[in-house]
């Protein structure tokens, strides 16, 4: 009638999720799978396809749920095995094996289904029974590579995952469905019937462990994050990285400059290390970079924050060794719980898994201090300089929100004349500290600069460093000092140059 106004649609109430029994891909799913829909888990063999089937199930028996394992490709004493592997017992899952060893004669009836009736055929009688006897919640159905031999042509096969489809469909199942793609490059029926879609990949590499990661390529109806993301496969199952965006992460700090542990420094720096920034450390190797890097870090655990040190070339025995030599000893500060010291071996590092191990220090241990030590060894653990410099990006963008002080150390190659870096970070550093040798009077000493800071009106002197048995020592500004910036300097100065002897480190 006129005058009358429609009544405004109310708003649905959001669906339930359904845990995939990992966190990290249900955070990517941003909450998990829509239940009661069939998904496609797709990879090629050895990615990690059945560990998550597997955990999935899993999953949904802690949770009080039935699960059913229909298999056509394992039989049910692997399936164990493969499970125990991972120390898992399958007693909560029943397992199905759909064909054996009749049903791969040639000579049997290779017609899964009915078409006239959209039914299933002869075949699967057994898993209608035991559907309908456990009526399960979860179901994997693996895989379809063998349902597509038995098939033989197209038009039989799209119409036997149809008939499927609507067969758990009407008995509210969620399904996921393994292929390890065997069909023709190009083939996107299995894409067009699924409600979503996840691809595991893995990638070989030279030397060390394989890469694996996995992408939702579609999901109707949620929102997810899209891209790569990072897992290992390892005892205990599938651990997923989601790709860090730093836009999502912000928090409130106090960007007050806080000291180095040296007043030169500290000078040098326009008063010292600015919670929320990042400082890039870089020179040559031997010239006193890691020192730096733990009189700074030294400082911030005597004032009471939590520190973490991800430690990539040197080891850790020698680490501790040389700064309790200096000066700065670490061990009453490790074995209080304020600093973290991790060995990292770049050879098994994921990129993701290094991004995740950050975020779980600054956000579960409160860590207000993080030292990446170094930038060299890290950078062979990415596919490619483009990617290095991506997730650096995101990494120093969420350490800058989370208001954490972060120190990048950066070895360059050469000693002296042309030095050269593996990668520019420079754009992404907050601040810069330039470390680099000099001759004089015989003697080879080092040279201190910092050519960029965002956040203070910095010394632009050039002092010179000195590592003692008393620790870190920085000496006056130096004037009459030429070549620093063209790696070959010389001092011309009159200012006397620090006392000779005493060198460590």
């Amino acid at each position: 009638m006129a005058g009358q106004g429609l009544e405004p649609e109310r708003a649905r109430p959001p669906v339930p999720r359904l845990s995939t029994g990992i966190p990290g891909l249900d955070e990517i799913l941003c909450g998990g799978l829509t239940p009661d829909r069939l998904y496609l888990l797709e990879g090629t063999p050895g990615t990690g396809k059945t560990t998550l089937a597997l955990q999935f199930l899993l999953d949904g028996a802690a949770r009080g749920e039935r699960g059913l394992y229909v298999t056509l490709s394992e039989t049910s004493e692997e399936l164990r095995a493969a499970a125990a592997t991972h120390g898992w017992s399958l007693d909560d899952v029943a397992l199905h094996e759909l064909v054996n060893e009749l049903g791969l004669d040639p000579d049997s009836e290779q017609s899964i289904l009915h078409p006239s009736e959209v039914e299933l055929g002869e075949t699967v009688k057994e898993v209608i029974a035991s559907v309908d006897t456990l009526k399960p919640t979860r179901v994997v159905f693996d895989s379809l590579s063998e349902l597509r031999l038995l098939a033989q042509n197209p038009l039989r096969y799209r119409r036997q995952i149809l008939a499927l489809k609507q067969f758990f469909a009407r008995r509210s199942c969620t399904v996921l469905m393994l292929d390890d793609r065997t069909s023709e490059p190009g083939d996107l029926q299995l894409h067009s019937i699924a409600h979503g879609v996840i691809a595991l990949e893995q990638t070989p590499r030279e030397f060390g462990s394989e890469r694996r990661r996995l992408r939702i390529v579609k999901m109707r109806g949620i929102k997810f994050r899209g891209g790569n993301h990072d897992f290992v496969l390892e005892t205990g199952g599938l651990r997923v990285f989601p790709r860090l965006i730093a836009a999502e992460h912000h928090a409130d700090y106090s960007p007050v400059a806080a000291s180095t542990g040296s007043p030169e420094l500290d000078l040098l720096l326009g008063g010292g290390l600015v919670p929320g920034t990042n400082t890039l450390l870089i020179g040559p190797s031997g010239v006193g970079k890691t020192t730096t890097a733990i009189r700074c870090m030294l400082a911030a655990l005597e004032r009471g924050e939590t520190g973490t040190y991800y430690l990539f070339d040197e080891g850790l025995g020698t680490l501790l060794i040389r700064s309790a030599l200096l000066g700065m000893d670490l061990a009453p500060h490790i074995a209080a719980g304020r600093l973290t010291v991790t060995q990292v071996d770049p050879a098994e590092l994921a990129p993701g898994e290094f991004t995740a191990a950050v975020r779980t220090a600054v956000e579960e241990r409160g860590s207000r201090f993080v030292v990446v030590d170094s930038l060299n060894a890290y950078l062979q653990a990415m596919p490619g300089e483009q990617f290095l410099m991506l997730q650096m990006h995101e990494l120093l963008n969420y350490l800058n929100q989370q208001g954490v002080t972060t120190l990048l150390v950066l070895g360059q190659h050469g000693i002296v004349g042309d030095v050269r870096s593996d990668v520019d970070l420079s754009y992404l550093s907050d601040a810069i500290l330039l470390f680099r040798f000099f001759e004089a009077k015989g003697e080879v000493r080092t040279a201190l600069s910092v050519v960029k800071s965002r956040v203070n009106a910095h010394e632009r002197t050039i002092r010179e460093l000195k590592l003692t048995s008393g620790g870190l020592q920085v000496g006056e500004a130096l004037v009459d000092f030429e070549g620093v910036l063209t790696g070959l300097p010389s001092y011309r100065g009159r200012i006397a140059m620090l006392p000779a002897g005493d060198h460590s480190g």
